[in-house]
């Protein structure tokens, strides 16, 4: 399933991200070698205030930088908006052989393993659709123990909800316009995902105080963006860009105030996304390419695409990873590993084709064995913790079984007897396209179930109320966006506490940990 960006996000989408900073001493890049295009899309903007530019941090390698960790001064290469709003400066970026969660500012251990096991962008078999730019309802009282920035930031975000179009186009205007050499980044046609990047932006920053989610899902989005050739010296262009179009359509609560807390809000968000991309160049390329070996079309719009990368892919069941085709250059979407780690290295992918999906349609009408695609890094939470003995509660929806079925594999390969109980979910018997696969793992598995709930509806969660009880569960859920929200919905009314659930719908992570 052609899903798009968020979140989990993702989103992981063509040019999204940014920051401020170049990172001290950082590795040397690896070309792009994509065709440059120049120019802008829409006309350039000429009635908002000129935002004052934001320039980048010089490197800290300074004695007394590195020693006392104190902010260089504009002067001396220090950024901050010209007009300097109260407590805006902006701080200077630390080393990438150092990193520090910015949210909490304590030291933080660097990734071990390349596959990464934190929450992210969405993917084919269920993430959420891309967050929308409108604010969440929240309790008033879950206001108030909001940061000060979050506030500010909350405020501007339900002032610019009813024009979020409007913003979107002005943001693009005015980053194109000024800054045309960014449009290269882009894909050619940018109405397929014209509004990723802004709310993308928008989504982290407006969960600033959600530093167990957010801290993975920048991370994430750090590492992933490497693929598009991402430059440090890009970030401050995008940061200008947001705080130009949010001022413009925000002017009713838009001041000085406001001002700064975006400007640090963004800083923060930048530096997670810089340090992780740093760190990431040190170890892996930026994107793996990645031959067709196998096209196995199981119905007319479901394919099963198997691909051989380059050179060594690491990855955890349960993951997912971005893939570009030939044919829609700088398009990428998220698709999740079918199956567990194989011996031979060889990756497989379910794939539906979606109306007006790109990519999808790509993947299952044109391509064949001998084409090359392109494929960025794992990402995703949904992996199974082998240190316990908790059986798997796994609901799958349409090509969301690809993921529960490499879930499935990694515990066979452990070896550990423990409980999977699958709830496979369709429309129509038609739709239970890897029914036969799952029901040859239940013969040659004892300690699996599977159970294939066939609905016009699709209410799967409603069906897994009827068994359990689950209280020894862990949850896991990959489908559309409507049956996450209500999976979870329905895991938590059964007594799975929410830190059971797991997904990588980007959306529902957030608003679990809220």
């Amino acid at each position: 399933m052609d899903a798009p960006t968020t979140t989990s996000s993702d989103d992981d989408t063509s040019g999204e991200g940014g920051g401020w900073f170049t990172p001290r001493k950082p590795p040397k890049r690896q070309e792009d070698g994509e065709p440059q295009q120049t120019g802008a899309d829409g006309p350039g903007p000429t009635e908002a205030r000129r935002v004052a530019s934001i320039r980048p941090l010089a490197r800290p390698g300074s004695a007394t930088a590195e020693a006392t960790g104190a902010a260089p001064s504009t002067e001396s290469g220090g950024a901050a908006l010209a007009t300097e709003p109260p407590e805006g400066r902006i701080p200077a970026a630390r080393a990438a052989s150092e990193p520090t969660d910015v949210l909490t500012h304590a030291r933080v251990a660097p990734t071990e393993t390349r596959p990464d096991t934190g929450p992210a962008a969405q993917h084919n078999a269920g993430p959420a659709a891309q967050p929308d730019i409108r604010p969440e309802t929240r309790p008033a009282a879950q206001v108030e123990t909001r940061s000060p920035d979050a506030v500010l930031v909350q405020r501007t975000m339900a002032e610019i909800g009813p024009v979020s179009d409007k913003v979107t186009s002005y943001f693009y205007a005015l980053l194109f316009t000024r800054h045309p050499d960014l449009r290269a980044l882009f894909p050619a046609a940018m109405d397929t995902q014209r509004d990723r990047l802004l709310k993308a932006l928008l989504t982290a920053a407006e969960h600033i105080d959600n530093t167990d989610v957010l801290v993975s899902y920048l991370k994430n989005l750090g590492r992933g963006h490497r693929k598009y050739g991402t430059q440090p010296e890009h970030y401050p262009a995008v940061g200008e860009a947001l705080i130009g179009s949010l001022s413009r359509y925000a002017s009713a609560v838009w001041d000085e105030e406001t001002e700064a807390a975006w400007v640090r809000t963004y800083t923060t968000i930048s530096q997670v996304m810089i340090d992780a991309a740093a760190e990431d160049e040190l170890r892996a390329p930026a994107w793996w390419f990645a031959e067709v070996v196998a096209h196995d079309l199981r119905t007319p719009d479901i394919a099963v695409v198997t691909v051989r990368p380059d050179q060594p892919y690491p990855f955890l069941a349960g993951q997912y990873t971005s893939l570009e085709t030939p044919w829609w250059p700088r398009i990428w979407r998220h698709y999740s590993f079918a199956s567990a780690p194989r011996s031979d290295g060889l990756l497989s992918f379910h794939v539906k084709a979606v109306p007006a999906g790109w990519v999808s349609n790509s993947l299952v009408h044109r391509a064949r064995p001998g084409d090359v695609l392109r494929l960025g890094p794992p990402s995703g939470s949904m992996t199974v913790d082998h240190t316990t003995d908790s059986g798997l509660l796994c609901l799958g929806g349409g090509t969301g079984i690809a993921p529960i079925k490499a879930l499935v594999e990694d515990v066979a390969e452990h070896g550990r007897r423990r409980p999977v109980e699958v709830f496979y979910g369709a429309r129509t018997d038609h739709d239970l396209y890897d029914i036969d696969t799952m029901l040859r793992l239940q013969q040659t598995h004892p300690w699996l179930a599977v159970r294939p709930v066939v609905d016009q509806r699709a209410q799967l969660p409603d069906a897994v109320r009827e068994y359990g009880p689950w209280n020894e569960y862990d949850a896991y859920l990959s489908g559309p966006p409507g049956m996450i929200r209500s999976g979870v919905d329905a895991l938590r009314d059964v007594g799975i506490p929410a830190g059971r659930i797991r997904h990588d719908s980007v959306e529902e992570l957030v608003a679990a940990a809220t």
